[in-house]
């Protein structure tokens, strides 16, 4: 039954998918140039509660459809449980051939057929790597819970490590209950007693996007696991499971077009949130982020999410181009600030790390301007306070584009950028320093 629900899926997909068409992403460095594109869309008609697509670097907003509406994210949830993984195995608390032994609670959700799951017996051991790649590939729910125990003990103690993590990250209205995103009842012991049955967890579109960015830049590496779209569990036992990822953009599977060469990240389906995705595509080496929050969910094989990622991506690569702010290189607006006490009146500056930003397609690089704002300990009257020696890191370069209507994640309009000298700011000598106190008298 699985394999013709999977060849089913597979036709109305192909159907469904057919007519998209779009071109590739146009890198843009120090001066834009424009995309080359046929007949494309310059909006986007997303059929879904909600989404949001934005760079994966920057966490620029690109597009946003009630991006800050809270609505039930379902099997998403599990990005936040694996960033807590992730730091568990980077902090060295946990390792990957570690072995995690099952409880019976556990096991009751792991071997509920209903649910996405690998058949998780109870008492049986398995190893951190392949409960990890189960969550991620497989959206084991018994797997993610089974990890969650693992790192703070218990299923609630996990559970107020995600609140934590989630506040860390700026995500501003969440409510989370369990660890693999299933309803309060469906989790069965590992759930609360004094919170109804259909509750589960929900943040917003926004928020699944500074939760997915932060996860890319910290831990790049869990896209070699959600870019895998088959591969068995405990192959060669009698509980072997073959895992086909849910995200069926992945290359070779049904809903995957060649001129997005997406490679993550999560689904989420429920009755609640109705079908739900978080991807990641990387074209000439933009990367994006997209969330769908409630598109259609008419049936196990309905491609209705995918449909509407596909519609954001394009919609990015199409009608977009990106600026490299290269590092050691002048913004404008930040190429210089006032001195106090120096033998100049104003410093040469530039950028200590470079940035990429996008700019429409008729847009142009000048578009990009700064603002330098310094360290307060180095300051003295709003200006940079001498002596300062030549490419010391002064404050930020909160760069912006002018006339951006979106801005970037967390309500900014600003991504900011070390900026240092780049020359030594030399102190005046005391009598060039008296005389410009006399002047001033007058």
């Amino acid at each position: 039954m699985k394999r013709l629900k999977q060849v089913v899926m597979g036709l109305v997909t192909a159907v469904t998918l057919f007519a998209g068409g779009m071109s590739t992403a146009v890198t843009a460095p120090v001066t834009a140039q424009a995309a080359t594109t046929s007949k494309t869309s310059t909006t986007v008609n997303l059929k879904a509660k909600a989404g949001i697509a934005v760079d994966a670097k920057t966490g620029q907003i690109l597009y946003e459809k009630n991006g800050d509406q809270a609505l039930p994210v379902a099997s998403m949830t599990k990005l936040l449980s694996i960033y807590l993984v992730l730091q568990a195995i980077h902090n060295g608390k946990l390792k990957w051939d570690q072995k995690i032994t099952v409880n019976k609670d556990i096991a009751k959700i792991a071997q509920n057929t209903k649910l996405s799951n690998v058949p998780l017996r109870a008492g049986h051991s398995y190893t951190v790597k392949s409960l990890y790649q189960a969550s991620l590939i497989y959206s084991a729910n018994g797997a993610i819970e089974a990890l969650g125990g693992a790192v703070a003990g218990s299923p609630h103690t996990f559970v107020d490590q995600m609140k934590a993590q989630a506040k860390k990250l700026g995500m501003t209205d969440v409510a989370i209950y369990n660890a693999c995103g299933l309803t309060n009842k469906q989790v069965g012991n590992l759930g609360y007693d004094n919170v109804s049955g259909s509750t589960e967890n929900k943040w917003s579109a926004a928020d699944q996007a500074k939760l997915t960015v932060a996860l890319l830049n910290k831990y790049p590496e869990v896209l070699q696991t959600t870019k895998i779209s088959k591969q068995w569990f405990e192959k060669g036992t009698a509980d072997a499971t073959k895992m086909e990822n849910w995200n069926w953009m992945l290359k070779g599977l049904s809903a995957a077009y060649s001129k997005l060469h997406v490679d993550g990240l999560k689904t989420g389906t429920s009755d609640a949130a109705g079908a739900n995705f978080t991807g990641t595509a990387n074209n000439n080496g933009n990367r994006i982020v997209t969330v769908v929050l409630h598109a259609a969910h008419k049936s196990e094989t309905d491609p209705s999410r995918f449909k509407q990622t596909q519609k954001m991506m394009s919609y990015v690569y199409n009608n977009f181009k990106t600026v490299d702010v290269k590092a050691d290189s002048q913004v404008a607006g930040a190429k210089s600030v006032k001195t106090n006490d120096a033998k100049q009146p104003t410093a040469k500056t530039a950028v200590a790390s470079g940035v990429k930003l996008w700019i429409r397609n008729d847009q142009v690089a000048s578009n990009v301007q700064a603002k330098a704002q310094l360290k307060g300990k180095l300051t003295k009257n709003n200006a940079l306070e001498a002596p300062v020696s030549k490419n010391t890191t002064i404050g930020t370069a909160n760069i912006s584009l002018k006339g951006d209507q979106l801005g970037f994640l967390g309500n900014t309009k600003t991504t900011k950028v070390p900026l240092k000298v780049t020359q030594t700011v030399e102190k005046a000598n005391i009598f060039v320093r008296l005389w410009r106190s006399i002047v001033a008298l007058f």
